[in-house]
Order: structure tokens, then sequence, then C-alpha cells
């Protein structure tokens, strides 16, 4: 009964973290954006409360504008839009400019843009993409978190901490220091930017992993209890940094532009068991690998309509829609359509005469 239960939750947080962020992007004003991505994915305590809640409201949350323009019902998506961007303003001058820039987004990706799986790296703006939703998936829960969120009693134990009062204290502690700090964050996405919060958060969780390492071995030799005060204060600056950007920015920072647990779950016990500190200095390692990427990939998305962060990746010739549309972009539409009627519209003998197949 209990394996059951733990399958369903899983199934419906599957199920609603693939589309919830991305509605959630759609429907909240831009100005506030962030704020509403980044919130969605930190720490709650009562999450219980947090599933009743969305069974009971589910039904009135509105249906995505743009699945609504791709299939045609302008009149449905126009209403979702001005009833959340323009307390119901449907002549509103943004709302307006948001549905055509939707519009013509939509209607050049239908023209020009392929849906198969090869789409993912068919051009470097793609690759780029790819890059960025596979590392973010993959760094938020393989930076050294995973020691700490399963296997603190572990880690305690292998300080000198070995009292079970003291050990749901501190991780009690930590906890509330997790929550806090996701939360507040989340008000400083758009006054800092994307970037700078997963350089400045990548960064600070290797020097405190650094550090961290570097007192667990001082307590291997020593013994100090100083040494040992020392790694649970890192632990606490460790996660100050996590939750300054991998927290929240996880789910917000990917659906503007998938979790990895098996290592965390089943390496890292034999590890700790067997090599104890000598582990982390794999993850002071990691963790360098990881701000290099982030330094190189991760660009900055504040303060950019969604139709227009296509550009980041695809440079001037991106397919971006509206009022947002380049040059560039029109430019190789039209030369996408010439090259078609061409094509089709070469001759070809036929039984002895000159036949035109319709462009």
């Amino acid at each position: 009964m209990f394996l059951a239960a733990r399958f369903l939750i899983g199934f419906g947080v599957a199920i609603a973290h693939g589309a919830s962020p991305l509605l959630i992007t759609e429907l909240v004003h831009t100005q506030h954006r962030a704020i509403f991505t980044t919130i969605y994915n930190t720490p709650t305590i009562v999450q219980a409360a947090s599933s009743i809640l969305q069974v009971i409201f589910i039904w009135f949350v509105p249906e995505s504008p743009r699945f609504l323009i791709y299939k045609g019902k302008h009149e449905q998506a126009l209403k979702v839009l001005a009833d959340c961007h323009a307390n119901g303003d449907q002549e509103d001058e943004v709302v307006q400019l948001e549905m055509h820039e939707i519009k013509e987004t939509i209607r050049l990706e239908k023209e020009f843009e392929s849906n198969s799986w090869k789409e993912l790296i068919r051009t470097k703006g793609n690759r780029h993409r790819l890059i960025i939703c596979i590392t973010a998936g993959l760094f938020s829960q393989w930076s050294g978190n995973g020691l700490v969120s399963y296997y603190i009693a572990k880690i305690l134990d292998s300080v000198g901490y070995t009292s079970s009062v003291e050990q749901n204290l501190i991780n009690g502690c930590l906890q509330i220091l997790n929550m806090i700090v996701a939360l507040t964050m989340c008000f400083f996405v758009d006054k800092i930017g994307r970037r700078k919060l997963f350089l400045v958060s990548t960064a600070g969780m290797l020097v405190a992993f650094i550090v961290w390492t570097i007192c667990s071995a001082r307590y291997d030799i020593s013994k100090a209890s100083g040494a040992a005060n020392a790694v649970v204060a890192m632990i606490y600056i460790y996660y100050v940094f996590y939750n300054i950007a991998w927290s929240g920015l996880l789910v917000g920072y990917t659906v503007e532009i998938l979790p990895y647990i098996f290592f965390n779950q089943y390496i890292n016990p034999i590890a700790l068991d067997n090599i104890g500190w000598k582990y982390y200095i794999f993850y002071c390692v990691w963790l360098g690998f990881e701000l290099v990427v982030v330094w190189f990939f991760y660009i900055e998305t504040r303060n950019t309509p969604l139709e227009e962060i296509a550009r980041y990746f695809d440079g001037e010739t991106a397919m971006v829609g509206g009022a947002a549309a380049t040059e560039k972009a029109r430019e190789l539409a039209d030369t996408l359509h010439v090259e078609e009627v061409v094509t089709t519209s070469d001759t070809r003998k036929d039984g002895g005469r000159v036949s035109e197949s319709k462009a």
C-alpha cells in the first residue's frame, strides 16, 4: 500500500511538474514572471495542504493562451490574456501586442520548423538550449546536496554529532533556513539576473564544499570540536548558496528558454561508508565543472518577453514573432518560401509535354 501511494504521488508530480511551470510562465504578467516561476520550485512545509489546494483550484485555472491560439481559438486566448494581464481589458495595448507576437511566432513555427526529435540538435541554438536543460536538472540534484538530503545522519556521525536530538535539531533548522533563503531570492531574480545568481550560487557552493572537505579531514585527524562545528557551519553556508539559484530557478529558468537521483541514492552511502570525507573531493571537482558550464552556457534572460528569448540562442536569424521579429528573420522566411516555390515549380516531361506542379 505504501509503495502504491508513493508511485501515485510520483506519477502525479511528473505530470504536474511538466505542465505547471509552463502554464505559470504564460499566465503571469511579465513583471512578475520571475517571482512566480521561481517560487513554484521552492520548499514547502505543508505539502499535503498544497496538494489539496491544487485539486480544488485546478478547475479555475485557464487554458494556455498559446495552446488556444495554436488550435485557432483566438477569442478564448485573448480573453485569458486580458483577464491575467489587463484586468479583463481586451483592448489593452500590452495584451494586443502579446496576441500579435504569439500568433506570429506560432505561424512561423508551423511553416518553417520541424517537430521531430532531431530538432533538438539540428541548430546551434537548440543544442545550446539542450545543454542548459540537461545540465540544470543534473546539477540541481548532483551538486553535493544529495549527501545532506539523504544521508545527513551519516555526515553528522562522521564529525561526532551522534545524538538523534542534535541531528534532528541541525536538520530542522537547515530546512527552515532553506525555505527562507529560497523564498527570499525569488524576489531578487529580476533585480540581480538569472546568470549572476547561477554564477554566485555555484561558486559559493564550490568554496563552501572545499572548506567543508578540509574541516572534515581535520576532524578525522584531530577529533577537534572546532573542526566539527565548522563542518556544520559549512553545510549551512553551502545550502544558502544552493538556494540562491538552484532551488527555484531550476524551473523558472528552464521554462523560459529533467531530475537525476540514481547516483545520489545508491553510490553516496557506499562511498561515505568506505572512504568518508575523501569522497567530498569528488564533489569539489564536480562543482568546479558546474561553474565552468554555467559561465559559458547560461545566458541572461531577465526583462525579456518569452517570444524574444529565441534571439539569444539563434542570433539575429531567430524566428521571433510579432513586433520583435527581425528583418533577417523575415528575410529568411521569405527565402525559404521562394525556395519552396522554385522547387515545386520545376518542370518535368510527362508523355511528351511539359507540365508544372502547383506551388
